[in-house]
């Protein structure tokens, strides 16, 4: 369903280092890039994450509201993510952990370096089915 996300940085050399590493727990890897934007992804047909140099020069911003979500293969793997967002000079914006509301959701939060809002989770889906069906 989703192509690809963007979201804009102040700081492209800080920026794409701080996804290089983040990306390397996920096992993802540049797949497109020049001087204003780099693509991550898989190079498949599923969703890539990039950052760009925002195209009329103006100063990045984030939108109040707005949020990425990241699929991790395991609790284990959010785990990591989560804690190497935050070791690069990411921004905790939730713990990680399970969701009551929600079984079988197990997700973490952190703002990258420019301030943009990233969700890191796994999804178990008989858990969430189970729920849904109650």
């Amino acid at each position: 369903m989703i192509g690809y996300i963007t979201v804009g940085t102040n700081n492209f050399d800080k920026s794409a280092a701080f996804y290089d590493e983040l990306f390397q727990v996920l096992n993802i890897g540049r797949f497109m890039e020049n001087e204003k934007f780099i693509v991550w992804g898989r190079g498949d047909s599923s969703a890539g994450f990039s950052i760009t140099k925002p195209f009329d020069g103006a100063a990045a911003t984030v939108g109040n509201g707005v949020m990425i979500a990241l699929s991790a293969v395991s609790k284990e793997q959010v785990d990591a993510v989560h804690a190497k967002a935050l070791e690069l000079g990411g921004k905790d914006e939730g713990p990680v952990g399970a969701r009551e509301e929600f079984p079988g959701f197990y997700v973490g939060y952190f703002r990258d370096l420019d301030g943009n809002k990233i969700n890191i989770h796994h999804i178990t889906m008989d858990d969430l089915s189970a729920k849904a069906s109650d």
